[in-house]
């Protein structure tokens, strides 16, 4: 009979990022929006740009979203769009 203890649990580091970025853009759309931008189209700018500028400092939002690589928070965001459609 064999112990429950003796599984191993897997730990997909690549989930656990795509979580981080989904709730990072989270926190940077209710910060843009709070500040009253659109915060589609800044972030949006940001990605395509590459220019922080598009992102305001507003409750560490521009710090937090340039943590992640643009290229990877694109591939992401496409992704998710193509699962839901």
């Amino acid at each position: 009979m064999k112990d429950e203890n003796d599984k191993t649990n897997l730990f997909d580091v690549s989930l656990v990022k795509r979580k981080l970025i989904a709730s990072t853009l989270s926190e940077v759309f209710d910060a843009l929006k709070e500040r009253g931008y659109n915060p589609i189209n800044q972030i949006v700018g940001y990605l395509i740009s590459g220019d922080p500028g598009y992102i305001s400092n507003y409750k560490d939002s521009r710090s937090k979203i340039l943590d992640f690589d643009r290229a990877e928070v694109m591939a992401i965001i496409l992704e998710e769009y193509l699962k839901k459609s």
